[in-house]
């Protein structure tokens, strides 16, 4: 028997935990811990699993939560501090220490600091970071990304990919530059692999590849790639609004990484077949004959309108599965078995106990 726990965000007022048998082909709800309301983005901390962070995605300011995690995937709250924003809708951790809350219905986020050996306690004194937009203009952050001693964040309504830096002291960062993107693509979720930043774009649901233009602010570099994550054969009321992005890390066995990208139908009328997964792989520009981002599948979720994904832990030999939840109706959450490389996915286990869950944590 393999047996992995899994943890879930949610807009409500707790966080779920989930069982998953994968010889069994089970998914079992192990417990709801409450938490501060909608915590819709959970993180683990990268080198121990039971501290966990949380958002709280309210308005009109939010807030970032820490919790020890224990044995059976419960919570126990331990600190809570505000997001200086509105609708924070994503939380992350940097080599650093800090935690990152993203305020989507703010034109700023937080870097917010940890105590010293003590990554479950916030500090207090981290200020919000504004980002240089007009009065009144759209300013939509939805991530952040470490890379090379900065903080990218993609702003979907600024059409803009921020480069943060620290200033000095702990929690203390200034933006520094830019990466211009095209205007009216909505960049909202990146991932970077090989030097080379792959943005996922909700309002035109494309994928783009680029090679990172000097900082902080060198001439942005023409597209590697631009293409179209939509599932074909979609009913004639379908919109979508592309979600997420996830690119595999190599393991003995997944050697080769490879991207999924979530699609949600926004639309008023939804596919039977729920949403699609849309997969690609990255072949080398020098070596590429079909184009370097090349399609290879569409896998059908029977979920709607994924937020979120999340892939299993090559550390904990968790990185065979995929889980994705839906945000809205009632069909809760699936995990897939990554298959043929990682090139398809097959349903392994589905759990509708929650109807709808909007992030994940494998620990």
């Amino acid at each position: 028997m393999v047996n992995f726990t899994i943890l879930a965000g949610g807009f409500s007022s707790f966080v779920v935990s989930y069982l998953l048998d994968s010889e069994a082909g089970t998914l079992t709800l192990l417990r709801n811990t409450t938490t501060g309301v909608n915590p819709s983005w959970i993180a683990s901390h990268p080198q121990n699993t039971s501290i966990l962070y949380a958002v709280n995605e309210n308005s009109p300011v939010g807030a970032l939560q820490s919790f020890e995690v224990d044995s059976e995937g419960g919570l126990t709250l331990v600190d809570t501090v505000t997001s200086g924003g509105n609708g924070p809708t994503f939380a992350g951790v940097l080599s650093t220490g800090e935690v990152t809350a993203m305020n989507f219905g703010s034109p700023n986020c937080s870097l917010v600091a940890t105590v010293p050996g003590d990554p479950l306690r916030f500090q207090t004194d981290s200020p919000a970071v504004p980002f240089p937009v007009p009065d009144g203009a759209p300013s939509n952050p939805h991530m952040s990304l470490e890379f090379n001693g900065e903080v990218f964040v993609p702003d979907l309504g600024a059409d803009k990919i921020w480069r943060l830096a620290n200033t000095g002291a702990p929690g203390n960062f200034e933006v520094r530059g830019q990466i211009d993107i095209d205007v009216g693509t909505g960049p909202r979720h990146i991932a970077i692999l090989d030097n080379i930043l792959f943005t996922l774009h909700e309002k035109t649901s494309t994928l783009t590849a680029q090679r990172i233009p000097e900082g902080p602010n060198g001439t942005t570099l023409p597209l590697i790639a631009n293409v179209s994550i939509v599932p074909p054969g979609q009913p004639a009321g379908a919109t979508f609004a592309a979600a997420e992005l996830l690119i595999s890390t190599p393991s003995e066995k997944f050697p080769n990484p490879i991207i999924y990208a979530s699609n949600r139908n926004i639309g008023n009328e939804t596919d039977p077949r729920g949403d699609a997964i849309a997969i690609f792989e990255f072949i080398n520009p020098a070596a590429q004959t079909q184009g370097p981002l090349r399609l290879i599948n569409h896998v059908f979720t029977g979920l709607d309108q994924i937020r979120s994904m999340a892939l299993g832990s090559v550390d904990a030999g968790s990185d065979e599965f995929l889980i994705a939840g839906a945000a809205i109706g009632e069909k809760g959450v699936a995990v897939f078995q990554r298959v043929d490389g990682g090139r398809n996915l097959t349903e392994v286990a589905r759990n509708t106990d929650v109807p709808t869950r909007t992030s994940f944590v494998f620990l």
